[in-house]
């Protein structure tokens, strides 16, 4: 049944993506930008909706009241491809710092465009990366949300940390505050797996981070943040689908978690 409810819901997920671009791309591009924007945030309701009838997969968010009303920096773990939309029917006008090669995708990539998304070069330095910044920076000025991985990349749940420096260098240089987000999509939706697996889960949006800081402190103040945040909120998604099957690296780190706890109460 498992797989079969996977499978089901994999075609009908990519199927959605297809058929919504065709049919509504001439109102994408004939509305202005930001509006034509509800067109992605009803994409990403009708994926939840698909999930939880066909998966039986649900979640909740905590913490809404701290995203702030002005220009700030989203600052999520990152594990699945579901956090990469997921939280788009409620952020304002998102920005994506994202790779080039998908700005050549039929379709997508003219949505993108349409966005002002912006694209780079992993691989670039110099005189490309000012260019990336200068744009961040014009898109940041008009008060939208920049969403970017600190880590970079996915990473299973309970994985050993892996920041990447970048973010405190954009951080330094758009003085806005960031915002912290903790999930654990990845036990539901993992990556490199064609299964889904049902239950509850929670987003846990945490407070700002206020700009002024010295970018080292900033840095060492999110990792400390989200990984304490994640690690617990692994032990609240965990106890609350005890049926889930874990991947090595999140048994790992419940283990190191519980044995870090009898040795406080011992």
């Amino acid at each position: 049944m498992l797989v079969l409810r996977s499978f089901l819901f994999n075609t009908l997920f990519y199927a959605n993506l297809i058929l919504r671009m065709i049919v509504l791309t001439p109102v994408y591009f004939l509305l202005p930008r930001k509006k034509a924007f509800a067109i992605p945030k009803g994409w990403a309701r009708s994926n939840h909706w698909l999930m939880e009838k066909i998966v039986g997969t649900t979640f909740e968010i905590e913490g809404l009241e701290n995203i702030p009303k002005t220009g700030c920096i989203f600052a999520p773990k990152h594990q699945s491809f579901w956090d990469t939309y997921a939280l788009l029917p409620w952020m304002d006008d998102p920005v994506y710092i994202l790779k080039r090669e998908l700005t050549w995708i039929p379709l997508f990539g003219w949505y993108v465009k349409k966005q002002r998304m912006i694209p780079v070069d992993r691989g670039a330095r110099g005189k490309v990366m000012v260019e990336v910044m200068r744009r961040t920076k014009i898109e940041m000025d008009k008060g939208r949300q920049l969403i970017i991985y600190p880590e970079g990349t996915r990473r299973p749940p309970g994985a050993e940390p892996a920041y990447r420096y970048g973010i405190a260098r954009i951080y330094r240089d758009t003085q806005v505050p960031v915002v912290p987000i903790v999930m654990h999509p990845g036990l539901f939706w993992p990556r490199r797996s064609t299964l889904r697996y049902p239950g509850h889960f929670k987003v846990r949006i945490l407070p700002a981070i206020e700009p002024g800081l010295d970018p080292d402190a900033f840095f060492a103040r999110l990792v400390e943040t989200l990984e304490t945040a994640s690690d617990q909120l692994l032990l609240d998604d965990v106890a609350a689908n005890p049926q889930l099957p874990l991947p090595p690296t999140a048994a790992k780190r419940l283990a190191e978690l519980k044995a870090q706890a009898s040795a406080v109460r011992a």
